[in-house]
C-alpha cells in the first residue's frame, strides 16, 4: 500500500507533494532490509518513477528525499535489473558530482545530494552485476579519485569522502583490474595515503616521523569512519605488493607505514571503533614490503632520551603517578628506539587471543605481521623477545599453564586450527632465533613437536635463517632445573614396537634399510 500511494504521487504530483510522500516512506522503511515479494513489481515501478523525477528541475530537499527512498529500495537485489541502466547510472553520477571534472565543491546545500547519491551507488554496485560492468564502462574509479582530490583536505565534507572511499573499496574488491588501475594509472597509493594524513591531522617532524599528542582528543566518529574506509581501499590497492622494484615505491610504502604507525598510536571515539581502526591498520601493514616496516620504530628524541634517563629512584616516594609514567615509558623503549607501535601491536594480539574466537580472521594477521617484523628487524625481535619470552623463572608449571603472553601463545601451538597453531609456533620460533633448544626451553617438547616435525628438526638444530648471537639470559632458576630436562626426550618406536629415544629408533631403521638394500 505504501508503494502504491508513493508511486501515484511520484507520477502525478508536484515537487512538494513528492517530497512529503517520499519522506514518509523513508521514515517508515528506514530500517527495512527484507521486502515482501508480493510488492516487487510496485517497487520496480517506484524506482523507475524516482529516476524520472531526478532528471527534472526540482528543489534540493526533494532530490534528497528521492535519493533516500532509492537507497532503501536498492537494498533489494531483485528489483535492480530493470532500473540499472547506463542512463540511470549517469543520473546518479551527475548528482554525485562525479561527471564534472572542473566543478569545485562550494555549494554546501548540494552536499546532502552528493552523499545520498554516493550511498545509492554503493548499494547498486554491490547488489547488481550489471552496475558493476557499467562502472567499468563509465570509468567510475577515475571519477571517484577525481572527487577525492577535490575534497581530500576539507574536513567539513567527511561524509562525501567516506562514501566515495566506500564505493572505491567495493569496486576494487569486485574487480581485480581496477586494483591495478588504481595503483598505477590513478596513483591511488599516494592519494589514499594523503586522505589518511588528512583524517589524522598528521604533522611531520621528519621524513617518516609524525608528532604524536598522547593527551590529545580522540578522533571524531566521522574522521574514524573516513580513515577506516581509506584503509580498506588501500588494502585492495596494495594486496599484491610484496616486492618493491623502484626506489620511489619504497619511499611511498615507508610514508604509508609511517602513517599507519601514527594510526596505531591514536584512539577513536569508542573502544570498539579503536579496535576496528587498528584491525584495518594491521591488515594493511601486512601488505607493506617487510623492508619498509623499519619505520614502525624510530630513534628517541632528545626529550624522550632525557625522560628515559630519569630513574625511579630519583623520584620522591609520593610521586606514584610519575613513577608509573616512567615505568610505562621504559617498557616501550629498546636500544634507544621508540617501540610504542610494536607495543600496541603486541597488546592488540593479546586481546585477540583473549577473545577466544575467530582466530583465523582476527589473530593470524597480527601474528604474521609480528613474525615477519621480528625476522627482518633485529631491534623489533629483541624487544618482542623481552616482552613475550622474558628470562624463565617459573620452572615448576608447564609452559601452557598460566596467564602470561607466553602461556597463551604456547596453548595456541596445539590449537585445532592448523593455520593458527602454525603461525603461533612460527612466531615463538623466530623469537628464539629458530634455535630448537631455545624453543624447547620456553614451550616444552610436546607443544613444539608439530613445528619441529614440519621443519625436520625433531633431532635438534636450528632453522635456515641467520640471527645475531645474544648473551646468555638463563636465570638461576632455569640453570638449576635444566639438568632435570634430560628426563624429557623425543621418543620413537623401535622395529619391535618398543619405545626408545628418537635418535636411537631412527638409527635402527637406517640399519634395516641399508641391510634391505644390500640383499636386493
Amino acid at each position: 500500500m505504501d508503494e502504491e500511494r508513493a508511486l501515484y504521487i511520484v507520477r502525478a504530483g508536484e515537487a512538494g507533494a513528492i517530497e512529503r510522500v517520499l519522506r514518509d516512506y523513508s521514515d517508515k522503511h528506514r530500517a527495512t532490509f527484507k521486502f515482501e515479494s508480493t510488492d516487487e513489481d510496485k517497487r520496480k515501478k517506484l524506482c523507475e518513477g524516482i529516476f524520472k523525477v531526478l532528471v527534472k528541475d526540482i528543489p534540493t530537499t526533494c532530490q534528497v528525499s528521492c535519493l533516500e527512498v532509492l537507497r532503501i529500495l536498492s537494498r533489494d537485489k531483485k528489483i535492480l535489473v530493470p532500473v540499472t541502466t547506463k542512463e540511470n547510472m549517469q543520473i546518479l553520477l551527475r548528482l554525485a558530482k562525479l561527471n564534472e571534472s572542473d566543478d569545485s565543491l562550494e555549494k554546501v546545500s548540494e552536499f546532502p545530494v552528493i552523499v545520498e547519491s554516493l550511498k545509492c551507488l554503493c548499494n547498486i554496485v554491490f547488489n547488481s552485476q550489471m552496475a558493476q560492468q557499467l562502472s567499468l564502462e563509465l570509468n567510475l574509479a577515475a571519477k571517484l579519485c577525481n572527487l577525492l582530490r577535490k575534497c581530500k583536505d576539507r574536513k567539513f565534507i567527511n561524509d562525501i569522502k567516506c562514501f566515495d572511499l566506500r564505493l572505491l573499496f567495493l569496486l576494487s574488491l569486485l574487480h581485480t583490474d581496477i586494483r591495478s588501475q588504481l595503483r598505477y594509472e590513478l596513483q591511488g597509493l599516494p592519494l589514499l595515503t594523503q586522505i589518511l594524513e588528512s583524517a589524522f591531522s598528521i604533522k611531520w617532524t621528519d621524513e617518516y616521523e609524525s608528532a604524536i599528542d598522547h593527551n590529545g582528543p580522540p578522533l571524531s566518529p566521522q574522521e574514524t569512519d573516513c580513515a577506516i574506509e581509506a584503509l580498506k581501499a588501500l588494502f585492495n590497492v596494495t594486496v599484491d605488493s610484496w616486492k618493491v622494484h623502484k626506489e620511489s615505491d619504497s619511499h611511498q610504502f615507508r610514508v604509508m607505514a609511517a602513517v599507519l604507525r601514527h594510526c596505531l598510536l591514536i584512539v577513536g571515539p569508542t573502544e570498539d571503533k579503536t579496535e576496528e581502526l587498528h584491525s584495518n591498520a594491521v591488515n594493511l601493514l601486512s601488505n607493506v614490503p617487510v623492508s619498509c616496516l623499519d619505520v614502525l620504530i624510530c630513534p628517541l628524541t632528545h626529550e624522550e632520551t632525557a625522560q628515559e634517563a630519569t630513574t625511579l629512584d630519583e623520584l620522591p616516594s609520593d610521586k606514584t603517578a610519575e613513577k608509573e609514567t616512567v615505568l610505562k615509558k621504559n617498557t616501550m623503549v629498546y636500544n634507544g628506539m621508540n617501540m610504542e607501535a610494536i607495543h600496541v601491536l603486541l597488546n592488540f594480539m593479546e586481546k585477540r587471543i583473549d577473545k577466544g574466537s575467530s582466530y583465523r580472521e582476527g589473530l593470524t594477521p597480527v601474528l604474521s605481521l609480528l613474525t615477519e617484523c621480528s625476522r627482518a628487524h633485529r631491534n623489533i625481535r629483541k624487544f618482542l623477545k623481552d616482552q613475550v619470552l622474558p628470562p624463565l623463572r617459573d620452572v615448576t608449571n608447564r609452559p601452557e599453564v598460566g596467564s602470561t603472553v607466553r602461556n597463551k601463545l604456547v596453548r595456541l601451538m596445539t590449537h585445532v586450527d592448523l593455520g593458527v597453531k602454525q603461525i603461533a609456533a612460527e612466531f615463538l620460533f623466530v623469537l628464539c632465533k629458530e634455535r630448537v633448544d631455545s624453543l624447547l626451553k620456553y614451550t616444552g617438547y610436546g607443544n613444539a613437536a608439530g613445528l619441529l616435525a614440519a621443519r625436520g628438526l625433531l633431532a635438534g638444530g636450528r632453522g635456515d635463517n641467520w640471527y645475531s648471537e645474544d648473551e646468555d639470559t638463563d636465570t638461576e632458576e632455569y640453570k638449576n632445573a635444566k639438568p632435570k630436562e634430560e628426563l624429557l626426550k623425543p621418543m620413537g618406536l623401535k622395529p619391535d614396537g618398543t619405545i626408545t629415544p628418537l635418535e636411537e629408533a631412527l638409527n635402527q631403521y637406517s640399519v634395516i634399510e641399508e641391510t634391505s638394500s644390500d640383499t636386493d
